[in-house]
Formats: C-alpha cells, sequence, structure tokens
C-alpha cells in the first residue's frame, strides 16, 4: 500500500485558505544553507524590499509582540516599543521561539503562531502591491498583500525599524 504524500500545508496557509486571502506560494532551495532573507530574496526572484521577516519580542516576562519589516532593515527597538506603548522592548530569546510561536527560526510565519500577539508591519509595507513573508516553513514563503496581511493578523502598520 502506497503512503499518502504529506500536504506542505502549514498552519498559515490553511488560514488564509479559509479565510479566502489571495495569496501565492513561493518555494525555494534550502540545500545550501543559505536561508537569510537577502538569498531568499535571490531565490524567489524578488526584489528585497518586498520580502519581509517576522521577529519576535517581549517587553517583560509575559507579553510577546510580533514585528514584520524588510529583510534589509533593522528593527529599532525604540520605535517597536513606542508601538506597543511599552517601555522597553527587547527581542525574544531564540530558544524560545519555537514554544512562543510554534514555528522555527527562519520559518517563523507572522500567520498561525500558537498565540495571538499584538502584530505590528513596518510603514513602508503600505504602499506596496505585495510583500513575501514565511509560510511557516523554511523554504516555504507566501505572497500576500500588505493590507491581507494586516487584516489576517490584525496588525497595525507603524514605523518600526532603524534609519
Amino acid at each position: 500500500m502506497a503512503k499518502k504524500q504529506k500536504s506542505i500545508k502549514t498552519n498559515a496557509i490553511r488560514i488564509l485558505e479559509s479565510e479566502k486571502i489571495p495569496h501565492e506560494m513561493r518555494s525555494y532551495d534550502i540545500e545550501d544553507g543559505h536561508n537569510d532573507g537577502q538569498s531568499v530574496a535571490h531565490k524567489t526572484n524578488e526584489s528585497p524590499e518586498h520580502v519581509y521577516k517576522t521577529l519576535v519580542a517581549m517587553a517583560g516576562k509575559t507579553e510577546r509582540f510580533v514585528f514584520i519589516l524588510p529583510v534589509t532593515a533593522e528593527l529599532d527597538l525604540k520605535k517597536a516599543a513606542k508601538a506597543a506603548q511599552c517601555k522597553k522592548i527587547e527581542m525574544l530569546p531564540m530558544k524560545e521561539l519555537t514554544k512562543e510561536t510554534g514555528y522555527v527560526r527562519g520559518g517563523c510565519s507572522p500567520v498561525g503562531m500558537k498565540k495571538d500577539f499584538p502584530t505590528f508591519i513596518d510603514r513602508q509595507a503600505e504602499v506596496l502591491e505585495y510583500l513575501l513573508v514565511s509560510a511557516g516553513k523554511i523554504g516555504l514563503q507566501m505572497k500576500v498583500a500588505p493590507k491581507d496581511l494586516a487584516y489576517i493578523t490584525k496588525a497595525e502598520f507603524a514605523d518600526l525599524i532603524k534609519n
């Protein structure tokens, strides 16, 4: 009896489909180990300004926040704290990422995390027709309109990156 092939649908993809959010899947080769944002942009034939990364930060011991910004940019923690209305924000330790989100580093999607965390998308995305974010698995990206991503993640647009 032949084994049934597993679908590559992740939680993120299932959520977009169930909400009828228009999207397109993009996969890329991960064998060479180059899975940083610039490499993902190159491998998916996209300009880096369309490829976004998902970062998880914390305020205190219990508050978690998600920040979505261009792969070429660096999160400004003071701007992030202002957007989240917190005194201070710091990056979530990498060892806690999977426990908190259900995703691994390099495959962390802003859609379909274990919990709904307050989410912020860098303001630059508002003028884009689309952006690519992780679909919840290393090697898999989803192309989606920024307004649709904001809708599905209940995100706000904010100034987040270091100048």
